[in-house]
This record gives C-alpha cells, sequence and structure tokens, in this order.
C-alpha cells in the first residue's frame, strides 16, 4: 500500500526566511497539495548558540503572506508534536541511548583545544574509523572511567559510528542514485551533553521517522549529509520507512559564480528575504519583497520557474495551476540563476491583471496610515477608476501613487522641460477657448468630450501635441499619463477647468 504523502519544511530560526528557503517550502507545498498530503512546519532549534528572537514569527508570517498553507506545525498543532525540536528532548534521549546500546555510537570527551591540534598536527583531519582509536571516546577508554565523567558532569558529545568500506546509495527522485563511499564519511555528532540537545543530524532523522514523513525535500546543499542519513534509518531499523530524497537545485547569483546570497541584494539592488527584517543585534535592515511593493502570487510564480518548468511555455501561472503541473521531473538538476529583473516583469505582470477594485485595496493598505493611505481611503471608487488607469504603468504597488498623485493632488509645478517643449506664445489663449467649449459639452465622458475637443483642434488647424500636451500639463503637471480624456471625465468638469485656469495663470506669468 502506497504511502500517504507527508512532507516537512524544517528551517531553524536563525535569522529571516531566505528566498532560497521559500522556494524549498513551495515546491513542499505543491507536491503535498497535487497529492493530497499533508504540510508540516517543524523548527529546528537544536544549535541553541545560533537562535534569534523573532526568527520563529517571521518564518510564520512570511509562509502566510505568500498562502504557502500549513497543516501541522506549532501554530496549528497536530497529533505528531510537538513540533519545536527544543520541545523534544525526552525523545531524542530514547533513541541516543539506543544507538549507544546498539554499539552504533560512542561517547566522545574531546575538547575544543584538542580537537584543534589535531587539526593542525593531521593535514585534512577527520573524526572517522582511522582516526577514533586516538582519541578520548568510549572506544579507547575504560567503561568506568567513562561513567565516572559522564556522572561528574564532563561534557561530552556522542558520535555516530561508522564503518569503512561500503556503498552508500542514496535514491533521489531529481539526480537519481548517488553512491558514495562510506570511508569518506566521518563520524558526525549526534548529541552534545552541554545544551542536552541532539544536533541536525539525528534530530533530523528521529523527527522525519516519527512524524511519517514520506517525501525529504530540499535543499542541495543537504545532499552530502544524505548518506549518513540513510545509514541512520538502517542503524535504527527503519529501511522500510525510509523517505524518498529530493535534493532540489540550488539559486545562482544572478552574475558570477556561486549561491546566491544577502551580498548579491545588497550589490545589484534587490531584496533576499520576503518580508523587511531589522537584525534585533545589530539594527541593521534588510529589505524584503512585501515592503517593496510586490504582490505574493508574483513572488511564488517567479520562484515555481526557477529550477522547474511546467514542461511547455507557460510563464504566469496560478497556485492552483502551479499545484496541477508540478513534477520532480520537470526540476533541473543544474542551480537556477537568479534573475531578478523576470521578478520584476512577473510583478508587472500580476499588477496589470489584477482585479481594479483589489489593486486599490492594496494601494490603501501598502501606503498604510500614513497621510497618502488616508487620503487614498477617503473614496475608495475614485481610487480603483484612477489605478486601472495607470496600473499597466507599474511594476510594484509603490510606484503607483506617484502614478495617480494628480488625481488627488492639483499641480502647483509643471515640468520645465515640457513648458519649453509646448508652451507656445498663443497656448494661453488658445486653452482659455478650450474652457468654454469644455463648459459646453454634455455629458463630460471620455466619449463625448473626445470627438467634439479634436474635431475643434482640427477645424482651428491647430498643432494637435502642442494644444493637447499643453493641456495635459496644466491637469497633470507633466507630459505624461494615461489617455488624456479618461483622466478628464474622472476628474470632472469642475476641477478639470479650474486646472486649466490654474496653468494658463501660473506658467503665463513664470
Amino acid at each position: 500500500m502506497e504511502r500517504p504523502v507527508r512532507v516537512r519544511f524544517a528551517p531553524s530560526p536563525t535569522g529571516p526566511l531566505h528566498i532560497g528557503g521559500v522556494r524549498t517550502a513551495l515546491y513542499n507545498y505543491l507536491f503535498a497539495r497535487q497529492n493530497g498530503g499533508t504540510m508540516i512546519l517543524r523548527i529546528e532549534d537544536t544549535d541553541s548558540t545560533r537562535l534569534v528572537p523573532g526568527a520563529e514569527d517571521y518564518i510564520n508570517e512570511a509562509l502566510n503572506w505568500l498562502g504557502i498553507g500549513i497543516d501541522e506545525g506549532v501554530r496549528q498543532g497536530g497529533a505528531y508534536g510537538p513540533y519545536k525540536q527544543s520541545e523534544r528532548r525526552d525523545i531524542y534521549r530514547v533513541y541516543v541511548k539506543q544507538l549507544l546500546d546498539a554499539g552504533r555510537a560512542y561517547v566522545a570527551f574531546d575538547t575544543p583545544d584538542e580537537l584543534n591540534a589535531r587539526r593542525a598536527e593531521v593535514p585534512n583531519f577527520q573524526y572517522d574509523a582511522s582516526t577514533r582509536l586516538q582519541m578520548r571516546n568510549s572506544l579507547t577508554m575504560p567503561a568506568d572511567e567513562v561513567q565516572r565523567l559522564i556522572d561528574e558532569g564532563t561534557q561530552y558529545v556522542v558520535r555516530f559510528k561508522i564503518e569503512p568500506g561500503r556503498d552508500v546509495t542514496v535514491h533521489d527522485l531529481i539526480r537519481g542514485d548517488v553512491t558514495v563511499s562510506s570511508t569518506i564519511l566521518d563520524d558526525k555528532v549526534l548529541y552534545k551533553s552541554a545544551d542536552d540537545l541532539p544536533t541536525y543530524h539525528l534530530a533530523n532523522i528521529v523527527d522525519d521517522h516519527l512524524m511519517e514523513v514520506s517525501h525529504v525535500i530540499r535543499g542541495e546543499e543537504w545532499l552530502p549529509s544524505a548518506p549518513m542519513h540513510v545509514l541512520l534509518y538502517e542503524a535504527f531499523g527503519w529501511s522500510d520507512t525510509m523517505p524518498q530524497w529530493v535534493h532540489l537545485p540550488l539559486l545562482l547569483k544572478p552574475d558570477g559564480k556561486g549561491k546566491l546570497s544577502k551580498r548579491d541584494g545588497d550589490r545589484l539592488g534587490f531584496p533576499v528575504f520576503p518580508l523587511d527584517w531589522t537584525d534585533p543585534n545589530t539594527g541593521e535592515r534588510s529589505s524584503g519583497y512585501r515592503e517593496k511593493g510586490y504582490l505574493p502570487q508574483a513572488v511564488i510564480n517567479f520562484l515555481a520557474l526557477l529550477g522547474w518548468n511546467p514542461g511547455d511555455d507557460r510563464e504566469l501561472m496560478s497556485m492552483d495551476e502551479l499545484i496541477e503541473a508540478f513534477s520532480f521531473e520537470h526540476c533541473s538538476k543544474k542551480g537556477a540563476k537568479f534573475d531578478f529583473e523576470k521578478g520584476k516583469w512577473f510583478n508587472h505582470e500580476y499588477i496589470s491583471r489584477m482585479d481594479d477594485k483589489e489593486l486599490a485595496e492594496a494601494l490603501v493598505k501598502y501606503e498604510g496610515q500614513n497621510e497618502v493611505g488616508e487620503v487614498l481611503g477617503q473614496d475608495l471608487d475614485y481610487l480603483t477608476r484612477a489605478g486601472a488607469m495607470v496600473k499597466t504603468r507599474a511594476n510594484f504597488i509603490g510606484e503607483l501613487w506617484p502614478q495617480v498623485r494628480f488625481f488627488f493632488e492639483a499641480p502647483t509645478e509643471y515640468a520645465e522641460k515640457d513648458v519649453r517643449k509646448r508652451w507656445k506664445e498663443d497656448t494661453p489663449a488658445i486653452l482659455t477657448d478650450l474652457i468654454t467649449l469644455l463648459e459646453g459639452i454634455e455629458p463630460f465622458t471620455a466619449a463625448a468630450t473626445e470627438p467634439v475637443v479634436l474635431g475643434w483642434i482640427a477645424d482651428h488647424g491647430y498643432h494637435l501635441g502642442n494644444v493637447m500636451n499643453a493641456w495635459r500639463l496644466t491637469v497633470v503637471g507633466e507630459c505624461k499619463g494615461p489617455h488624456m480624456f479618461d483622466i478628464i471625465e474622472l476628474l470632472g468638469r469642475d476641477e478639470t477647468i479650474a486646472r486649466l485656469r490654474r496653468g494658463i495663470s501660473s506658467i503665463h506669468n513664470a
């Protein structure tokens, strides 16, 4: 019988969630939803020295903003908890003892200074079958001395005892079979008495087994640890329930070689975190996609196609479409270049296609509680119509206010280069006549005003570009913006004429 699909995203709360981690969470989510499975969020906080206040809340908030739904976790609960590793100490102790009793692990008392001395003496020193009998551990010390040191509170670690000379094969759904010799593996530390917590290696395996995880989908950087994890499953007698391994390709720098880092974002001007983050220790602030004005669905679509494709030429895909199309068969083995300009394109496309009212609500929310937000929120219908005219001109939500500002604030200054180019000696007289013309047009709509005004310009032999752009100058403040007749319909006759008169007076007297 085929196992139910249960996947887990297991970040460490040692800082903000990197965009590469977001993609790992996304692929887990897509696979789980496609197969009617369960998405688990497990917090791996066993490295107590690196924990950062606020990081766990940040992880939850980021996933929630992106729409990556969690079925089981610290906040959601579930039948396999606790879902925070620091709360599972009693569970891990049982399995540490099991390995020790079976002779598959041993206690080591080597101090950091002793280990550093050995590394200085022996080039490429590795704690393994070739060196462990030269070290201070339960394999070289009498049992009563080992127990005495433990009873006295001497700090120790538990190491996994790996036997050399064996080929270990990892069956990976993207990379196929990956085989390494156990001879090159070191005796990894599984547990530290200093904080009574296991390391990643033991906690990861125990939790995946007890939580009945069917597929371990994680970054390529964890592939070197997979052979040892296979050996751990075997040591516990869990080979029949070993998960399917999936190691995703790395996200690479936009330029050059190597893994995408925060420095790349700082250097090239794009975020590498989903939300803004302020380091609680240094106060350093890092920008996030949300605060930059990206839409979550655009970020999801962009990330999904970094290292995977749907098997055709589709690019714009909803979450439901991604779920339906997702397959490890179309995941790349090679790293994916992080094309942040493509990310902008995705955001532009999603803003352009966004429902007008939803876009207006998003803009009000983005501007928050400042004066701009208060102004925009006063008339949502008006903002909806204004935003609809300019949304194809914006890459980010934050670019919308400068595009619609003139709908809410009449210009008090006029672009000098446009004045020099479009404002002629006869412009004031022509625009004064235009005011008279506009006063008599009924109804004051784009459909009604456009043919009348264009016919009037043609009948008088005026230069179309100069008249229309001079008029736009008085209404907008510069020679750009959406269709002029759509603008004046939304502004209304009184406001349009008031701006015309103010512009004629101000520019003429400048």
